[in-house]
């Protein structure tokens, strides 16, 4: 090829190949792919989305701000559909911002959006993010600015689809355009939720400090603006304590970022404290048990909102009827209870000790998981403290089945390898050092310091023997003992210790009617509800299902109805004994008497009631002299109560009859005379048959009376086997301190030296 040829193939776009050949072409998909073609799809891309976007921005018009005018009540029912209730007409008061301290319209930007003053209205970022999680389903949006957040709550809704998030992004456009910043700070102030139902910052003043905005401090300031990350969680008088610990850290990083930006000096920031806010007042209505009843239903609501990934602003924003699962008739028997059985015992001007007394109660249908009955307390607008879902008390022995349970479930040995279960002897000596690995020589007392020697699982639960309990939580594990009690429903917020075997954690009555549910419902998950149905605006709202997947197995549940059909039968709970139905259940007395508890349930409802000793302020007090009497048991007004409250619902019921399938089941007594040493923590007092539970034995453990009910866990009996003495354990795994050899002349059993409780 000539120069004049090569010249020509140039200005052509080829290449001269070498040796004389033809230039080289490019062919098949590289044609679209070479970096000319890229930069030009690139650009089309930016320019399509340009265009679009423009489009968009010219179709979208900022519509007219109705959200707020939209406000409706909150409308709650009975189960036969009775209203109890309408709430949540607009709290709402627009100031004007000029009101607003400007410390704490600082505070507020400070918290939500500190470039505020300077940005253009829009986190791109954060809205990019929003939508990729919207489009994942990952349910929270990003990051939004002031702006951005003020446009949702008053132009749009709560709604968390893409089309949304497109249109709060041009309209915040737009509103910056429209808008200074100073109205939109007021616009944001007047329509953001800060939980009790307060819509703005003027309502939300009024709900925690019960003063107007203009009087509050940057202090109490700087709480408000907190509270709009999570008002509910948040809230002073309802919050747990990880929720208060959030609060004051969100309260502590609202004034930080202040000294950040210049807003606050930082040794004034030093020397600010946190200021608790008041109470909430009761709204009318809401007397009586109607205000505790709507409080249960309304941090359900909230709580299945969070789970879906909503806010709890959707609900505060009315539009929605809520059918409670309350039984009318059990609702008045359970209040009926309370009052003949506490109240009209208790005399606050005679004794100092009766104004301290606070009941609450909890009754559920375990076949269905929801809630047919509820005591929160004598009255909402007085005390708003619900007694049935606190949970700052102990719930003391009440956690004794949970211990057994964890031991059966996971075929537990004792610290000689012998199986726990409810024939197992242990040592009930009082006071008796705990043995094993996280032991830490615990020796706590039993109940008025009673020593029992050897005893059986059995009637150490009867008697709620703590030396006994205590030993078997080492035994088990402390760790597979907590997980069995959240997996039967506690919350498990509390340290795995030998303590565990008393109750040393809280839990509310709630809680505990869910763990007991579950037991009487073999196993399987029951998480109680008060809600029977909801719809918002007319369309039905999805709720949990409140009973679950089977959590521990049959036999381990049917176990211990079995086992605590004995304690009613034989032990501290005889009061509730029903010669028409049958009944299993605990009692349970918190070691300094600021608690007492019964929790127990027939084949069809659980029930439990506690006592609580609260004085002004909400600090625990003792309940002791309550009534005019001394200490109060879990098997005295708790069971009174609970007795009260079921014989007035089943009558003469003697169909109701326990369905058990368990080899764990009930053990009868030990024969006297079993032990010459030191007991065995692992030896089978009586075979139990394979298959069923068995029934008692004719030989008594004590001088206590035999039990009225020879087959206590439903007729699903095979016929009793004669006792077999254990063999006797010469080694000392359980580090017994009780080496005393009982008198060969005293025919009681074990010579005298195993003594009961009453």
């Amino acid at each position: 090829m000539g120069r004049a040829d090569a010249r020509r193939a140039q200005k052509k776009g080829g290449r001269p190949e070498r040796g004389g050949g033809k230039a080289g072409k490019k062919s098949g998909i590289r044609r679209f792919f070479t970096w000319k073609m890229l930069l030009a799809y690139f650009v089309a891309v930016i320019a399509l989305g340009a265009g679009t976007f423009y489009a968009l921005y010219l179709y979208v018009d900022v519509p007219k701000g109705n959200s707020a005018a939209k406000l409706q009540s909150n409308i709650y029912k009975t189960s036969d559909g009775k209203t109890i209730a309408r709430i949540g007409e607009v709290n709402r008061e627009e100031v004007p911002l000029s009101k607003v301290p400007e410390v704490v319209q600082h505070a507020v930007v400070a918290a939500e959006n500190k470039n505020f003053y300077n940005d253009p209205g829009v986190d791109l970022k954060g809205t990019a993010r929003g939508i990729v999680n919207t489009v994942m389903g990952r349910g929270k949006q990003g990051g939004s600015t002031i702006t951005q957040q003020y446009v949702k709550n008053y132009y749009l809704d709560q709604r968390q689809t893409v089309t949304r998030k497109v249109k709060e992004l041009i309209i915040s456009l737009k509103v910056q355009d429209e808008k200074s910043k100073n109205e939109i700070l007021e616009g944001y102030l007047n329509t953001s939720y800060y939980g009790r139902g307060a819509y703005g910052i003027q309502a939300a003043a009024r709900a925690y400090y019960n003063k107007d905005i203009d009087k509050v401090t940057l202090e109490e300031g700087a709480y408000l603006a907190a509270l709009l990350q999570a008002p509910s969680q948040y809230d002073w008088a309802t919050a747990t304590e990880a929720g208060k610990a959030n609060a004051k850290a969100r309260w502590g990083y609202v004034l930080d970022k202040m000294v950040e930006q210049k807003w606050l000096p930082a040794d004034e920031r030093q020397r600010m404290t946190f200021k608790e806010p008041g109470k909430p007042k009761a709204a009318l209505g809401l007397s009586g048990q109607n205000g505790y009843l709507v409080e249960a239903a309304k941090r359900e609501i909230i709580r299945d909102l969070a789970a879906q990934g909503r806010k709890e602003s959707e609900f505060a924003a009315g539009g929605w009827t809520i059918t409670l699962s309350i039984d009318s008739k059990k609702q008045k028997a359970l209040e009926k209870a309370v009052k003949d059985q506490l109240i009209d015992d208790l005399d606050p001007k005679s004794r100092e000790v009766d104004g301290h007394v606070q009941a609450g109660a909890v009754s559920v249908d375990p076949k269905t998981g929801k809630v047919v009955a509820l005591y929160g307390g004598q009255d909402f607008v007085q005390h708003q403290i619900s007694n049935a879902t606190r949970a700052d008390y102990q719930p003391a022995s009440t956690f004794k089945p949970i211990i057994l349970a964890s031991a059966l479930q996971n075929e537990s040995k004792t610290q000689d390898k012998r199986p726990v279960t409810p024939s197992a002897i242990y040592d009930g000596t009082n006071q008796r050092p705990v043995v094993g690995p996280g032991g830490g020589g615990y020796a706590p007392e039993n109940e008025d310091q009673q020593s029992y020697g050897p005893i059986t699982v059995q009637q150490a639960m009867n008697d709620s023997v703590n030396s006994v309990f205590a030993q078997m939580v080492v035994d088990v594990g402390m760790d597979k003992v907590k997980k069995t009690a959240t997996e039967l429903g506690m919350k498990g917020d509390f340290q795995e210790t030998p303590a565990m075997a008393l109750g040393a954690m809280g839990a509310s009555p709630m809680e505990m009617a869910g763990v007991y549910s579950t037991l009487n419902n073999h196993g399987k998950k029951v998480t109680p509800s008060v809600i029977k149905s909801a719809t918002q605006g007319g369309q039905e709202f999805s709720l949990p299902h409140a009973v679950g997947d089977r959590v521990v197995s049959r036999n381990t549940a049917d176990g211990l109805t079995s086992v605590m059909t004995q304690v009613v039968n034989d032990g501290t709970a005889k009061v509730v004994a029903s010669g028409a139905y049958q009944v299993a259940g605990k009692t349970g007395t918190s070691d300094d008497n600021k608690s007492a508890w019964f929790a127990g349930y027939t084949p069809d409802l659980v029930t439990t009631v506690g006592l609580f000793g609260e004085a002004q302020g909400g600090k625990q007090v003792t309940l002791q002299g309550t009534g005019g009497g001394g200490r109060v048991n879990g098997g005295t007004y708790p069971a009174k109560i609970w007795s009260a409250y079921n014989s007035a619902v089943f009558g003469d019921d003697d169909e109701a009859k326990f369905d058990l399938e368990t080899e764990d089941g009930y053990a009868p007594p030990p024969p006297p005379h079993t032990s010459t040493g030191t007991p065995s923590q692992g030896k089978s007092a009586t075979p139990t048959p394979s298959g069923k539970s068995q029934s008692a034995s004719s030989t008594p453990s004590s001088n206590k009376s035999p039990s009225k009910d020879p087959t206590p866990t439903g007729g699903k009996h095979t016929p009793p086997t004669p006792p077999v003495p254990p063999t006797t354990n010469t080694g000392t795994a359980t580090g017994s301190t009780n080496t005393a050899k009982p008198d060969p002349n005293d025919n009681r059993p074990n010579g005298g030296r195993q003594q009961q409780l009453p």
